[in-house]
């Protein structure tokens, strides 16, 4: 028998955790990739060759706050900026900021002015699509910017909440769940 390839390491190293944060929820845990330096350069591997397959990303935009631990694995291999999208109030100077509608009430995103050019293709980084409305006002806030999402890249994706139909750009989800 053959050896694993990177993305069977890497579903191998998600774990899952029936009721929690609530009962009903099935959630699905990335750090035990981070646990394992197998995993962890499997998933590098998938992401960088990923983002190099697109040709010509500018930027990689991290979500906030686990999109923060993917992208500068391909911003460190592939020598382009990260740049991260907050929550409000979570980045110093001047930024520029869109609000979203979550299930129970509203947030905002924050973006640090100047922090994409115009013109710049972006892939937007996650851990995981489920509703789509982060990754839509993340692609709001980039737009605003006069910058050019090329895609959503996302390490998990919930299929049964349709989230990719809620966000106005291509999606990649290396795991479907």
């Amino acid at each position: 028998m053959g050896s694993l390839s990177d993305l069977e390491i890497v579903k191998a190293h998600i774990a899952s955790y029936p009721d929690f944060p609530k009962l009903g929820i099935l959630f699905r845990d990335m750090f035990p990739i981070f646990q394992s330096p197998e995993a962890l350069a499997a998933l590098e591997n998938l992401l960088v060759s990923h983002v190099k397959s697109l040709q010509g990303v500018d930027v990689v935009v991290a979500l906030e706050s686990r999109g923060f631990l993917l992208a500068p694995l391909i911003s460190s291999k592939l020598g382009i900026p990260m740049v991260p999208i907050r929550k409000k109030g979570k980045l110093p100077g001047k930024t520029r900021k869109v609000d979203f509608i979550l299930e129970y009430g509203t947030d905002t995103f924050e973006m640090q002015e100047n922090s994409i050019k115009p013109g710049q293709k972006v892939v937007i980084v996650d851990d995981l699509l489920a509703t789509g409305g982060t990754a839509k006002a993340a692609c709001q806030l980039i737009k605003d910017m006069n910058g050019e999402v090329i895609e959503l890249l996302v390490l998990m994706e919930l299929k049964d909440l349709k989230g990719r139909n809620n966000v106005p750009c291509s999606v990649h989800s290396l795991v479907q769940f």
